[in-house]
């Protein structure tokens, strides 16, 4: 299943579009909690090479991923990211700068994965057509029972040899060289209950991003927004409008 890339706002704000980017394994389908709220917006839900409506091409890499995002746009825009989105999205502030107005990503893992993770990913990928194991991956992410089915389906369209060259990518780690080219607002994001390399991954986007703004959101795991897609609106909704909502924790670094 996949939904419309482009959904046209109901009112005319003059705002630029918002562009989201989904998480690895899903689709663009992972935003509708988000489209009826943002109705006053464009919003770009564009799914990522070998993803929903995509699902037949091949992974092409994060820079080239990167790129086309920005193809499909014509101006500047506000950027989302979460998972894989975030990953991509620091590529698109990396690679295209001067494109993106704000960048609010979360759930970003930067760290090179160590030999649990690694470990973990290969017994994915061997259990990659086991509709058990997609059941049970929703359950871990908290996702509600109204949309687990469609998790659980999407998962198992995915091609096992995406999969493989999406992690391998993605478990090498580490923050674009150029990432630092962006000047404009950063807000970087992990759910308080994600693991410890996603809550580290934050402060090696400060360090490229001085600019960045740093935060935890309390009580949530991986796909927050569509575990708790009301905190999540409300959230991207104030930093939209230029504010950081204060029930959302400070990390230790204090940004």
């Amino acid at each position: 299943m996949s939904f419309p890339v482009v959904h046209e706002a109901r009112t005319d704000t003059g705002a630029p579009p918002l562009v989201l980017l989904h998480g690895g394994n899903v689709a663009n389908w992972m935003w509708e909690p988000q489209l009826a709220e943002f109705t006053d917006r464009t919003v770009i839900t564009p799914d990522l090479p070998g993803f929903g409506a995509r699902t037949g091409e091949d992974w092409p890499g994060l820079d080239a991923v990167a790129d086309d995002v920005v193809a499909r746009m014509d101006g500047p825009f506000d950027l989302v990211g979460l998972s894989l989105g975030a990953v991509t999205a620091l590529r698109v502030l990396a690679r295209h700068p001067d494109r993106v107005r704000s960048a609010f990503l979360t759930g970003a893992p930067l760290t090179p994965a160590g030999v649990s993770v690694r470990l973990l990913t290969r017994l994915q990928l061997a259990l990659w057509r086991a509709r058990w194991f997609w059941r049970a991956q929703a359950t871990a992410f908290g996702l509600p029972a109204d949309s687990r089915e469609l998790y659980v389906t999407h998962g198992l369209s995915v091609r096992r040899e995406t999969a493989f060259a999406m992690y391998t990518e993605v478990c090498a780690g580490g923050v674009p060289a150029n990432l630092g080219d962006y000047s404009g607002p950063l807000l970087a994001i992990a759910g308080e209950k994600e693991s410890a390399a996603v809550r580290e991954s934050l402060a090696l986007v400060a360090e490229a991003a001085p600019q960045a703004r740093l935060r935890l959101a309390p009580g949530m795991r991986h796909i927050w927004n569509v575990e708790d897609s009301g905190l999540f609106n409300e959230v991207l909704r104030a930093w939209l409008a230029g504010s950081i909502d204060p029930r959302f924790l400070e990390t230790v670094t204090g940004r």
